[in-house]
């Protein structure tokens, strides 16, 4: 069971991604109540047929003052669609700071990419620029519903309603 359940607050705002067997215990246990399902398909036991949600919301709001997207190695590569950022190539992939931490570069959302060891390699401890290396865009830090809708990567159809853009700030 790899499919991955979006999760709302009461408030219908996305809060998280989890497992399958974690939302059912969330509405099985009636702290949450599913919004969608995934047509045709559907989790079994001895006795019940229940549906297989791919939308769930709390019943209870859950107050979280922040909510921001993590600076890690597996988030990077996911906003790099794990590829590397100068030649394309998907294996022997690492990190590169765009500014070396030599020069005064930082380890942040806008000076990381994703770049196999070739590319890194090559760049050394110089800019892009100076190796003849380009970068298709500059390095941003995602939001969370944006990191959500663009980059968790396991988003179905039935989430786009709920990750949409309404107030202006993601």
């Amino acid at each position: 069971m790899g499919r991955k359940v979006l999760v709302l607050n009461s408030d219908y705002r996305a809060l998280t991604v989890c497992n399958v067997p974690k939302a059912f215990l969330l509405v099985y246990t009636n702290k949450a109540e599913v919004l969608t399902k995934v047509e045709n398909q559907f989790l079994r036991s001895v006795s019940q047929v229940l549906v297989m949600p791919s939308v769930i919301r709390l019943l209870s709001y859950v107050n979280i003052p922040y909510k921001g997207v993590m600076l890690s190695r597996q988030n990077i590569f996911k906003r790099d669609g794990n590829k590397c950022v100068y030649c394309g190539a998907k294996h022997d992939l690492t990190l590169d700071h765009v500014i070396p931490r030599s020069k005064g570069g930082k380890t942040s959302w806008t000076n990381l990419v994703t770049a196999c060891k070739k590319c890194n390699a090559r760049k050394g401890d110089f800019t892009p620029e100076a190796v003849g290396l380009k970068l298709p865009y500059k390095p941003f830090k995602p939001s969370f519903v944006v990191f959500l809708r663009e980059f968790a990567g396991a988003n179905d159809d039935n989430w786009k309603p709920y990750l949409q853009n309404k107030d202006g700030v993601d």
